[in-house]
């Protein structure tokens, strides 16, 4: 059916075999054939249309043909994508890893203040959590649990932020996943106002 639908019209875009298909029959036309394609919903059953597909098959060994640059193109494109999210799944011990566990693209946001600061919690790179690098001073550390302050202690370990993931993440077992991942919790903002931390 999807190959009645291309061959329906035209496209600067379309597939190689297509054009080849379009042009042919175009030329069948001006020698004054009129051709006519049936769509036939499944072909098991129907002898004529078994013997088809193995002629057709058959036929198909003695026919080669160059592959077109946009199906080299998809191959490969698919085929890296899939060694790197092999590789990456062997990072797990990555700080990011638990962020995003798999490749691609983030969805941008609209506004690019919450996308930076997005971007920040995700990396665990925010103002409060590493100010001293550039000032020469001590970390931040959690006098509840004697640990240096990073984003994970402060939105999923500690308890002393407790009562604050209940009231905005409606649970107090949360993970940065579920937080600030590709589907981010619509709460995030709120928080730092809460804890009267400038975390981003």
């Amino acid at each position: 059916m999807s190959a009645l639908e291309t061959l329906s019209h035209y496209d600067t875009q379309m597939h190689p075999v297509g054009l080849e298909i379009l042009s042919v029959l175009q030329g069948l036309r001006n020698k004054g054939f009129n051709i006519i394609f049936c769509w036939v919903p499944s072909h098991v059953g129907i002898s004529g249309n078994e013997t088809a597909d193995v002629i057709a098959r058959f036929a198909s060994d003695f026919l080669p043909r160059a592959l077109p640059y946009c199906d080299i193109k998809q191959f490969l494109v698919s085929h890296l994508l899939y060694v790197w999210q092999q590789k990456w799944n062997l990072l797990t011990r990555n700080k990011l890893y638990p962020v995003k566990p798999s490749i691609g693209l983030w969805p941008a946001l609209l506004m690019r203040e919450f996308d930076v600061k997005l971007t920040r919690l995700r990396i665990g790179h925010t103002r409060f959590t590493h100010r001293h690098l550039f000032l020469g001073q001590r970390a931040p550390r959690c006098t509840t649990c004697h640990t240096d302050f990073t984003v994970n202690h402060i939105l999923v370990e500690c308890p002393s932020f407790k009562c604050h993931r209940e009231y905005h993440f409606n649970s107090s077992s949360v993970t940065l996943q579920d937080l600030v991942g590709e589907t981010y919790h619509p709460n995030i903002f709120n928080l730092r106002h809460t804890i009267q931390i400038f975390l981003i």
